[in-house]
């Protein structure tokens, strides 16, 4: 990859800048440039697309995507370390990468995509990646500003991400991504491609919305599923009590001796249409 886009090595990059990974930020770098040129290709042709990428840290994925033909590259990062980095990557491909300074918890990604459809691509810090993955899925309207999201979390994430009933991963996750999207596992990265390693495994997902999702309010779905996951070895007609237990269950057609783990994401929708 340093071949392909004349810059330095990242070792050389996070050297030369002193970027130590911050436990506090959820940073662990990804050095491997053909894994990152592996992440970026999951979303598919990038020729021509816009992506948002968050938490670049020193610019290994960014350069991936930029060299997969992408017109422009918006990153946000939290990190000012980083910056110098990235603005060594935006030199040499001119006017392709926007670097925005701030903390994407706090960030309106549907304003920053400027109506534009976009892919997001990131290795998400571990500390933010659900959260964050939660408010894409959750916006008052659909289908989404978002055309993909391609994404790195923690094995364990993923495998909540794509669980469908009956699974030992299923939960909240499962419900709200099942619900407005096609999910798929693409690979597992080890954790001593990344500085520093992490403990664990991580995984890239890549999602894509479903066109027409089952009819249902995002807050009352997301009411009803943490009840129901909140108590998930409790049967439903205690763990749901609090917005309408036996009687909801009832109007909903579900056997109250149920418990969440078994329901499907059209019975979750059915009791939260319900409310």
């Amino acid at each position: 990859m340093a071949a392909l886009d004349g810059l330095p090595p990242l070792r050389d990059v996070i050297a030369r800048h002193g970027l130590d990974a911050k436990k506090a930020l959820g940073q662990n770098f990804l050095l491997d440039l053909n894994l990152t040129q592996k992440v970026a290709r999951t979303a598919g042709s990038l020729e021509g697309a816009t992506v948002i990428e968050v938490g670049p840290g020193p610019g290994g994925l960014t350069r991936a995507i930029l060299a997969l033909g992408a017109k422009k590259v918006i990153a946000i990062e939290r990190d000012a370390r980083c910056l110098p980095a990235l603005q060594e990557i935006s030199d040499h491909y001119p006017g392709r990468l926007e670097v925005i300074e701030g903390d994407a918890l706090k960030t309106d990604f549907e304003t920053l995509a400027r109506g534009d459809p976009v892919k997001i691509i990131a290795n998400l810090p571990y500390n933010v990646g659900t959260q964050l993955l939660v408010n894409w899925l959750l916006p008052g309207h659909w289908p989404p500003f978002w055309q993909s999201l391609t994404l790195m979390f923690q094995k364990e994430v993923g495998q909540r991400i794509v669980a469908q009933e009956d699974d030992n991963h299923y939960g909240r996750l499962g419900v709200l991504c099942g619900w407005r999207t096609n999910a798929h596992m693409a690979f597992d990265i080890p954790p001593q491609a990344f500085t520093p390693p992490p403990k664990v495994t991580s995984t890239v997902v890549h999602l894509e919305p479903i066109g027409k999702p089952l009819p249902c309010d995002p807050d009352k779905l997301e009411k009803v599923t943490l009840a129901a996951f909140g108590q998930r070895r409790k049967m439903l007609r205690q763990s749901l009590k609090p917005i309408g237990g036996e009687a909801l269950l009832a109007r909903a057609e579900i056997d109250p001796q149920r418990r969440a783990e078994t329901l499907s994401v059209e019975e979750f929708c059915r009791i939260a249409n319900l409310i």
